[in-house]
């Protein structure tokens, strides 16, 4: 008689514990995303308008922060938008800690420096927007491994060396910016494995050669943009193939 008598205790003890692991989990995981961003404020050196000196403050929710967006299910970070806030600094390796983020908005600032290998923890990433900053070196090879990424815009910085063979395992990209750098040799043939592509900007680099036919298996393509460029040789017949382009 005294088993029944035992069990319901049991039960709620049992779902009580397992109800503290939810909650432990959810705040040490909304943890980790606000140390990341602490982190990248740490990073900015000159914050004129104070957006983020007086808004990102441990006292008051991440999710509520000014360009921090969380999901609704994970309560997670999931975006995060610093756009024309006129920041100067550079990009915190803590940023790649948030695992959750699927779109990067940090254009038109005076972000500086290398991108940081541990951004590629951030497989999730649908959308990065990078443009009308002063990053440089080499554009890295490993951005190939973002197969989600669908928006990639490195235009106006001051990236060097050739475009990576990577980006055509970007099977799902549909926007590509890579104008006004310093980028040099050919188009990688492997570009044109991108057949989502409607929108592609390789203008004002140091590009040459001759542009590769295979330019004609981007079907898709609305926008076209080679100019200020040291290309040569005959423009492809097959761009006339390019039933959806509309601006070239």
């Amino acid at each position: 008689m005294a088993k029944p008598s035992f069990l319901p205790p049991f039960m709620f003890g049992l779902l009580f514990a397992i109800f503290g692991v939810i909650l432990s989990a959810k705040y040490s995981s909304i943890t980790v995303d606000q140390s990341a961003l602490l982190a990248l404020k740490s990073h900015i050196t000159h914050d004129p308008h104070i957006f983020l000196t007086t808004n990102w403050s441990t006292s008051t929710s991440v999710c509520s922060w000014i360009g921090v967006t969380c999901g609704s299910k994970h309560y997670r970070v999931t975006a995060l938008n610093l756009s024309s806030m006129d920041l100067t600094g550079t990009i915190s390796s803590q940023l790649g800690n948030l695992s959750f983020l699927a779109w990067l908005d940090i254009h038109q600032n005076s972000f500086q420096g290398s991108l940081p290998i541990e951004l590629t923890n951030l497989r999730r990433m649908k959308y990065l927007e990078f443009g009308n900053n002063s990053f440089n070196g080499e554009i890295p090879s490993w951005f190939g491994c973002f197969t989600e990424l669908q928006g990639l815009y490195l235009y106006l910085n001051n990236f060097i060396g050739v475009i990576p063979s990577t980006l055509g395992n970007l099977s799902k990209l549909e926007m590509l910016g890579l104008g006004w750098n310093q980028i040099s040799g050919r188009i990688p043939n492997s570009l044109f494995k991108c057949k989502e592509l409607k929108f592609l900007s390789l203008f004002n680099n140091s590009l040459e050669g001759s542009i590769p036919t295979e330019i004609g298996n981007l079907t898709l393509l609305e926008t076209l943009s080679l100019s200020d460029n040291y290309f040569k040789g005959e423009i492809p017949s097959v761009i006339g193939n390019l039933t959806s382009l509309v601006i070239i």
